[in-house]
C-alpha cells in the first residue's frame, strides 16, 4: 500500500517527527550534549525514512542512502537531509514518476531534503571531476533498500578515489574558502561552519584522513597515532564547541543560520548561560571564548593536514641540514632536532621565530614542531619573561630585517605572544564595539604592524609612496613596530586606553633595556597614537593656529614622522571603510604644514599667511593668461577669514570662476575632481538663512556624504560655499557626475524651494545591536568670536540635513564644518553663530534638539 493510499500514515509521520524534533529540542536545553543531540535527531529520521521507503513498496532494487553531513550520522535542527537513491540500472517513467512522489512526500511531512537519484556509473562518472560530490560520497551511508548495491557502489568509488589528489583538491577548496571569508576567524560576524577555524576546517581533516584510510574519526586517528591523547581531547573540545554553537544558533532562529550575526548574538549568549565577569557583555564574552577556539582549530587543522600529507605524500629524502644544537632544516621548514628541545630549554621558543626571519628560504615549521610549540606555551612563566636572553630575543624580532609581521602572528597563534605579554593575553580574540573597527583588538594591533612594514617593503611603495620614503629615511623604524603593538593594548580595561598603554610601554622598555630616547618616543606615541587624526579630521588645518598648537604638542620632526606614520596605518588597520583619499589627504597636509612650523621655528603670523596665498593664487591665474588686475572686484568682497581658510589653489579656482560676475542673479555652481578623492563643489550665489540644509539635502540625495564644508559671506551679502564630496552610493564616475552636480543644483538652488528631506535608509544590524550615546557639545573657539559645535552619534542616511534642519530652526549660522565618518559611527565638527548661542535658556534648547535628532529609535532606523 502506498502512502497516499494511507493519508494516515503521512500525518502520523509528520507529526511523529514534528513531536520528536520537539522533545530533542527539550533534552538538549536542559541537559546540553551535542554529540547525543546531532546522532538522535539523524536517527530519528533514518527511521522515518526507512518507513516511508518501505510503504512505498519499491522493488528490492533500488537503494536509499544518507551522504553528506547526514551520512556522517549527524543531523543539525536546520540542515537539510541529503539523500542519494542509488540504481542498478536507469529508471523507467514508472520509477521515476514514483521517486518523485517519494520526494515530494518528504517535503508533505517536514523533511527538507537535497536529493539525488543516479546510478552507479553515473555517481563515479559524476564524482570523478567533482570534489564536492567526492566528499559528500565519501560519507556515504546505507539507509535502506538493496544493501548489496550500496556495498558495490562504496567499493567501486574506494577504488577509484585517488588519496593523494583528494588531499590537494581540498587544500586548495579550504584555500579558496578561507580567502572567502579574508583568511581569519576574527570578523566580528563570523560563519560558525565556513569561516577559518570553524566547524569545516575539523571536517576537512576527517575526511582527508578518511579518503587516506587513516580513520573516520579522532578515536580512530588516535588508534593510528596520528593524533596525540592530548590532541584528541583539544579535537574534541574544539569540535564541542562549535557543534553546541551550530545547534543553537539553529534553534534559536528556527532555520539553517550558520552566521553568528549581531542580531544573535546576545541571545545566543543567553541561552548558553554566558556570564560576564566584567564590565563586558555577555555577547563579548560568548565571542572571546569562540576567536579563542577558532584559533585552535585553525593551528590544529595546520598540523594534521601537515601530518597527513607528510603520510600520504612523503618529501624526497633529502637529509636534514642542521642549523644548530636545537633545530635543523628539515626540506623548507623548520625542524626540531628533538622533540624535548622547547621542555629542556624554553629559550628556544623565542630562537624559532627569530630562525625564521633570518631564513628566509623556510615556509614554517614542521608538523611536530608546531605541535610541541603548542604544549611548551606554559613554558613562557615570569620567570621566562624575567630571563634577559629572552629579553633580547623578544626585542630583536622587533629590529628584523623580514619577517616581522609573520613573527608575530605566529606567536600569537600559538600563544606565545599573550603568554609573554599578559596585557596582550587578555584583548586576544576582544571585540571592539565602537562601530568602525572591523576586527578584535589583537587583530587590528597586527594589522597596524602589517601597515607599517609595508611602508619599509620596496614592493608596496606604490600604494603610499610619501609614506614608504618618509618610513625608509626614519631611524630605527622598530620602535613604531613596538608603539603599534602596545598602542591599543588597554583596551577593555577601562579608562583612557592610551594613558593606560603608556604604562605597559614604559615598563616594557624599562624590562628590555631600550635606550631612553626611543622609550620616550615609543611612550609617547602610545599616548599620542589618537591626536593627529583627531586634529586632522576635526579642527580646521588651515588655520594656523591649529597647526601651532599641533606643533607645539609633537614637540619635534621625529615624533612629528613617527606619529603621522603610525596614524595612517592604525586608520587604515580599522577596517575597509574607514580609510579613503579624503583622510589621507587631511592627514599628509597636517603634516606638511606641522613639518615647515618645527623646521621655521616659529609661526607665519596671519597676514604673512595671507600674503603668501595671494601671492600663490596670482602665480596660478597666470598659467590661465588672466592678467594682474583680474581678481581685484573680487577679493574686494573678501575678509581675511576667507584668505585664512582656503589654499592658494582654492582662491585661484574660485577666482578664475567668479572674477567676471561678482553680482550676478542666477547661482553659480562649478565641480571638479578633487585630487585627495571624490568631488570639490562650489556654489556662488545670494545669502539665505537654509543654504546649507538644502545643498545638503541635494548632495545626500544625489549619493554623496560631506567630508568637509568651508562656508562664507562675502562683504555685499554672497554666499560662497565650498564642499569636499565622497561617493556613497557607487554613483558613475566623479568625472560623470560633475556635470550632472552642476547643472541640477543651480536648478534647485535657482528656484529657491524648500529643502527636500532625503529618503529614509535602513540601520546596519551592528547599529541596531550596540548603539553609541549620542553627544553634543559647544564651545568658544580658541577667540572666542565664533562657537564650536561637537556632534558624535551613529551614523544614518540623511543625518547631517537633520542636523542642518535644527540649526536653521534655531537661526544658527554655520560657518564650517567638518565632517568625520568612522564606519557607522560620525563624528562631525562645526563652527557656528547666532544669537542662541548667547543665552543660557535658548542654548539648553539646541542642545536637546540636537540629541533628539541623533538619538535613534525605531522608528528612524526603520
Amino acid at each position: 500500500m502506498s502512502v497516499e493510499d494511507n493519508p494516515a500514515l503521512a500525518n502520523a509521520l509528520r507529526e511523529t517527527l514534528r513531536t520528536q524534533r520537539k522533545a530533542l529540542a527539550d533534552d538538549y536545553a536542559a541537559t546540553p550534549n551535542a554529540a547525543l543531540y546531532l546522532a538522535e535527531h539523524a536517527r530519528l529520521v533514518d527511521g522515518i525514512l526507512a518507513r516511508l521507503w518501505r510503504h512505498m513498496d519499491f522493488s528490492p532494487e533500488p537503494t536509499l542512502a544518507a551522504v553528506g553531513g547526514f551520512g556522517r550520522g549527524e543531523l543539525y535542527p536546520g540542515s537539510d537531509v541529503d539523500l542519494l537513491v542509488l540504481l542498478p540500472f536507469v529508471p523507467n517513467a514508472a520509477l521515476r514518476e514514483k521517486l518523485a512522489r517519494l520526494v515530494s512526500l518528504f517535503w508533505d511531512i517536514g523533511l527538507e531534503v537535497g536529493h539525488s537519484v543516479r546510478t552507479i556509473g553515473e555517481c563515479l562518472e559524476e564524482a570523478a571531476g567533482d570534489i564536492t560530490i567526492q566528499t559528500a560520497l565519501l560519507e556515504g551511508r546505507y539507509l535502506t533498500g538493496n544493501a548489496a548495491l550500496h556495498a558495490d557502489f562504496q567499493a567501486r568509488f574506494a577504488c577509484r578515489l585517488d588519496p593523494r589528489a583528494f588531499l590537494t583538491a581540498k587544500q586548495l577548496e579550504q584555500e579558496e574558502r578561507h580567502q572567502r571569508y579574508q583568511d581569519t576567524p576574527y570578523s566580528l560576524e563570523p560563519n560558525c561552519k565556513e569561516s577559518p577555524g570553524g566547524l569545516r576546517d575539523l571536517q576537512n581533516i576527517l575526511w582527508i584522513a578518511k579518503a587516506g584510510g587513516y580513520g573516520a574519526n579522532w578515536q580512530e586517528l588516535k588508534a593510528r597515532q596520528l593524533i596525540s591523547h592530548d590532541d584528541y581531547i583539544q579535537l574534541q573540545q574544539c569540535e564541542d564547541m562549535l557543534q553546541n554553537l551550530r545547534i543553537r544558533l539553529h534553534l534559536l532562529t528556527g532555520r539553517r543560520e550558520d552566521k553568528l550575526l549581531f542580531d544573535h548574538q546576545e541571545s545566543l549568549a543567553g541561552v548558553m548561560g554566558v556570564v560576564s565577569p566584567d564590565a563586558r557583555r555577555p555577547s563579548e564574552v560568548l565571542m572571546q571564548t569562540y576567536y579563542r577556539n577558532a584559533k585552535r582549530v585553525t593551528q590544529l587543522n595546520a598540523i594534521f593536514l601537515q601530518n597527513i600529507a607528510a603520510e600520504l605524500i612523503p618529501a624526497a629524502c633529502a637529509a636534514p641540514r642542521p642549523l644548530n644544537a636545537r633545530f635543523r632544516i628539515l626540506g623548507d621548514v623548520l625542524d626540531l632536532t628533538r622533540i624535548k628541545v622547547f621542555e629542556e630549554q624554553p629559550g628556544a621558543i623565542l630562537e624559532s621565530f627569530q630562525l625564521l626571519q633570518t631564513h628566509p628560504e623556510l615556509r614554517g615549521m614542521s608538523a611536530r614542531t608546531l605541535r610541541a610549540l603548542w604544549y611548551a606555551r606554559v613554558l613562557v612563566t615570569p620567570e621566562f619573561r624575567q630571563d634577559p636572553e629572552n629579553r633580547r630575543r623578544f626585542l630583536s624580532l622587533f629590529q628584523g630585517e623580514r619577517g616581522i609581521v609573520h613573527a608575530f602572528r605566529r606567536m600569537n597563534q600559538h600563544d606565545i605572544l599573550g603568554n609573554y605579554l599578559p596585557a596582550f593575553g587578555k584583548i586576544v580574540g576582544q571585540m571592539q564595539h565602537d562601530l568602525f573597527h572591523a576586527y578584535t583588538v589583537d587583530q587590528h594591533i597586527l594589522q597596524v604592524l602589517r601597515n607599517l612594514r609595508r611602508f619599509a617593503v620596496e614592493e608596496f611603495a606604490h600604494e603610499y609612496p610619501y609614506c614608504s620614503r618618509l618610513h625608509n629615511a626614519f631611524a630605527r623604524p622598530w620602535t613604531l613596530y613596538v608603539a603599534a603593538l602596545f598602542h591599543d593594548i588597554a583596551k577593555g580595561r577601562g579608562g583612557d586606553h592610551s594613558l593606560l598603554g603608556m604604562e605597559d610601554a614604559r615598563e616594557f622598555c624599562a624590562g628590555h633595556g631600550v635606550a631612553r630616547e626611543d622609550a620616550e618616543l615609543i611612550v609617547w606615541l602610545v599616548g599620542a597614537h589618537l591626536h593627529m587624526s583627531q586634529v586632522a579630521q576635526k579642527e580646521d588645518i588651515t588655520n594656523p593656529e591649529v597647526v601651532a598648537a599641533f606643533a607645539r604638542k609633537v614637540g619635534d620632526t621625529r615624533r612629528l614622522t613617527a606619529l603621522y606614520l603610525l596614524t595612517v596605518a592604525d586608520i587604515r588597520g580599522t577596517g575597509p571603510k574607514v580609510w579613503n583619499s579624503w583622510k589621507a589627504k587631511l592627514l599628509e597636509d597636517l603634516y606638511r604644514l606641522t613639518l615647515r612650523y618645527l623646521e621655521t621655528g616659529a609661526p607665519v603670523p596671519p597676514q604673512g599667511i595671507i600674503q603668501e596665498r595671494q601671492a600663490g593664487a596670482m602665480s596660478l591665474l597666470r598659467y590661465f593668461a588672466l592678467s594682474d588686475t583680474v581678481h581685484e572686484r573680487l577679493w574686494k568682497q573678501f575678509d581675511t577669514v576667507y584668505f585664512l581658510r582656503h589654499t592658494a589653489e582654492e582662491i585661484a579656482w574660485h577666482t578664475r570662476s567668479l572674477h567676471y560676475r561678482t553680482n550676478i542673479d542666477k547661482p553659480v555652481v562649478k565641480a571638479r575632481v578633487y585630487p585627495g578623492g571624490g568631488l570639490q563643489v562650489m556654489a556662488y550665489l545670494k545669502d539665505g538663512p537654509d543654504l546649507f540644509l538644502r545643498m545638503a539635502a541635494f548632495f545626500t540625495r544625489a549619493g554623496y556624504s560631506i567630508a568637509d564644508a568651508k562656508l562664507h559671506t562675502t562683504r555685499h551679502g554672497y554666499a560662497l560655499d565650498s564642499f569636499i564630496l565622497l561617493d556613497v552610493a557607487d554613483n558613475a564616475s566623479d568625472r560623470d557626475m560633475i556635470a550632472f552636480i552642476e547643472s541640477e543644483l543651480s536648478l534647485r538652488l535657482s528656484a529657491d524651494a524648500p529643502a527636500e528631506a532625503p529618503a529614509r535608509g535602513r540601520l546596519s544590524r551592528q547599529v541596531r545591536h550596540f548603539p553609541i550615546a549620542p553627544e553634543v557639545h559647544i564651545h568658544p573657539d580658541e577667540r572666542g568670536d565664533q562657537q564650536v559645535l561637537s556632534l558624535t552619534a551613529v551614523d544614518r542616511p540623511g543625518l547631517l540635513y537633520h542636523i542642518a534642519a535644527v540649526l536653521v530652526r534655531h537661526h544658527i549660522a554655520i560657518n564650517a564644518a567638518r565632517i568625520s565618518t568612522l564606519g557607522e559611527r560620525v563624528e562631525d565638527t562645526f563652527l557656528i553663530s547666532g544669537a542662541a548661542l548667547k543665552k543660557r535658556g535658548p542654548r539648553l534648547k539646541l542642545e536637546q534638539d540636537l540629541l533628539d535628532v541623533l538619538s535613534l529609535s525605531e522608528d528612524r532606523g526603520r
